[in-house]
């Protein structure tokens, strides 16, 4: 009997890190389904580029990871889609050793990213990353109508920043 427990105690004891880690990730659950909308971008003078945005959240690994997939598709002038402007994927995990989240992006025609990710509410996120030109940094949030807020910002110094990205999704599934 006293092998039995000590057995379940330390089954316990080694399952006590994924356990952590499904918590933290559950934080992010209500990122979870398939969106769509529209993103729009200023880089730049000039006028904005609207671009018709699906993104698509899965939770996979029994929880432990979050794969998000996002298209981008140039609005054309009668309201269609045209060729693909923004193609991405993201994994979302967490670290339990260092006690914070590992975002990892791949952008086509854009270099990778391994970025910071923090919960900053029970809906809502800012995630970022360091380029040679400065700091990028996106903030998601859940509006009271359930939308994908997203606004995405950059700054030379951390300190003052410019918003280049805007999008509002609803969620599709």
């Amino acid at each position: 009997m006293k092998i039995r427990s000590t057995v379940l105690v330390l089954m316990a004891l080694a399952a006590w890190p994924a356990l952590a880690a499904n918590e933290e990730m559950r934080k992010l659950d209500w990122l979870i389904g398939e969106w769509k909308g529209e993103a729009t971008v200023q880089m730049g003078p000039g006028k904005p580029e609207t671009a018709l945005q699906h993104e698509k959240v899965q939770s996979k690994a029994g929880g432990k990871v979050l794969l998000i997939e996002g298209v981008g598709r140039q609005k054309l002038e009668d309201g269609s889609a045209g060729e693909i402007v923004h193609d991405a994927m993201a994994l979302i995990s967490w670290d339990e050793a260092k006690k914070t989240y590992r975002f990892s992006t791949f952008v086509a025609n854009r270099p990778d990213a391994d970025a910071t990710l923090e919960v900053t509410g029970p809906n809502s996120a800012s995630w970022g990353f360091q380029t040679p030109q400065g700091h990028v940094r996106f903030t998601i949030s859940k509006t009271e109508k359930g939308e994908w807020l997203e606004i995405g910002e950059y700054s030379r110094d951390a300190v003052k920043w410019t918003k280049f990205m805007d999008m509002k999704l609803q969620k599709v599934k």
